[in-house]
């Protein structure tokens, strides 16, 4: 490795540093200054607010501003070099456009694999341990009330409720029913069910039980059963924000047992998976557009360039939200979904490669 490519990565990799960092510290003030009440009113220890809030708090705003900051870090150094006739003086030395773009891309390969770690090692625990200091000292807990909960919880059970009400543990009209071989062999019906959290069993009230073995069914009801059922709250009970504290194993289990229950919300935890590779990826994508489009020295110089990188990085995380609404509320697979965006400004970025000044 020359001088030259240490001195290219040095840049990239401090200009990132510097401008994440600046980001997060204005980040912090921002969401110290909208929380600062809670913090007083419910008591919040400074240590746990330092240590259980904002260490978790920086991992996952890092991560998710990467993409745009690397961008953003290549637009600026790369037009300052262009600028100061710098990268006139490499061509005009002998070396290709394409073996300089050999350290910049070395430099988004390592904040990609950064991207990867964080986002499926060091992020899933440490938004954990930020969800639940919020849980206690910021929001209040969310009373999750649904209506017309119809899902399969294991192979061949099936359970309705019409609706449940997570601070009493209360569901309403309760069914649940067993089917085999396509046959119904069991069913039971209630007018309403509570979940007891300290011996996992649910209360059953006015309920009415349906066997039937072959020919033969019998009939049983009664006022109160309390009994172990095959599923939790937790079962029907979905919080998005869940997702964001899983690993990649974990997160590929859950939506395999989401797919069994005929959950609507697998889609977002599909394009989460999907979204922990792909987003990586992009740092390489806006780098290759960064570098091709900010190394031409031009009238407007820095300032053009950063204007024209910024919209460049608006547009990409627009087509991203927009191609994962199409996966969330459409038919778009959301593989695709998460690829599409970086499949598109790939080849803007091959296209400006190819024009770039040489």
């Amino acid at each position: 490795m020359k001088k030259i490519d240490l001195y290219i990565i040095k840049k990239f990799l401090g200009t990132f540093v510097f401008a994440m960092g600046l980001i997060i510290l204005i980040v912090i003030i921002f969401d110290f200054s909208e929380k600062i009440d809670d913090f007083i009113e419910k008591q919040a220890p400074l240590n746990e607010i330092i240590f259980s809030y904002y260490l978790n708090f920086i991992p996952y705003f890092v991560n998710l501003f990467s993409p745009l900051f690397t961008f953003i870090a290549v637009i600026f150094f790369t037009s300052r070099l262009a600028f100061n006739t710098e990268i006139v003086a490499m061509l005009s030395s002998g070396i290709s456009f394409r073996r300089l773009m050999l350290p910049y891309l070395i430099s988004a390969i390592i904040l990609g694999l950064f991207s990867v770690f964080l986002s499926n090692i060091l992020i899933p625990p440490a938004n954990k341990k930020r969800l639940d200091f919020e849980a206690v000292y910021v929001k209040n807990p969310a009373t999750f009330r649904e209506r017309n909960i119809h899902m399969q919880i294991r192979p061949g059970i099936f359970i309705f409720l019409e609706s449940y009400n997570d601070r009493s543990n209360i569901g309403w009209r309760f069914t649940l029913e067993q089917i085999k071989d396509g046959e119904l062999v069991y069913k039971l019906a209630a007018d309403n069910v509570r979940f007891d959290s300290i011996n996992g069993s649910w209360g059953i009230e006015n309920y009415h039980i349906r066997t039937i073995n072959n020919l033969q069914e019998e009939l049983t009801h009664g006022y109160r059963l309390d009994t172990v059922l095959p599923f939790t709250p937790r079962d029907f009970i979905q919080n998005l924000k869940e997702m964001e504290t899983m690993s990649f194993v974990e997160l590929r289990d859950y939506i395999q047992n989401e797919r069994l229950k005929g959950s609507e919300n697998v889609k977002f935890y599909e394009v989460e998976m999907h979204r922990r590779m792909a987003f990586p990826f992009a740092t390489l994508v806006l780098t290759l557009i960064g570098v091709s489009l900010s190394s031409r020295k031009v009238r407007g110089g820095i300032g053009l360039h950063l204007g024209a990188g910024l919209a460049l990085s608006f547009a990409f995380i627009l087509f991203m939200q927009i191609s994962t609404t199409f996966a969330t509320k459409g038919n778009l697979h959301p593989m695709l979904s998460v690829w599409i965006p970086n499949i598109f400004f790939g080849l803007i970025g091959l296209y400006l490669y190819k024009i770039a000044p040489k």
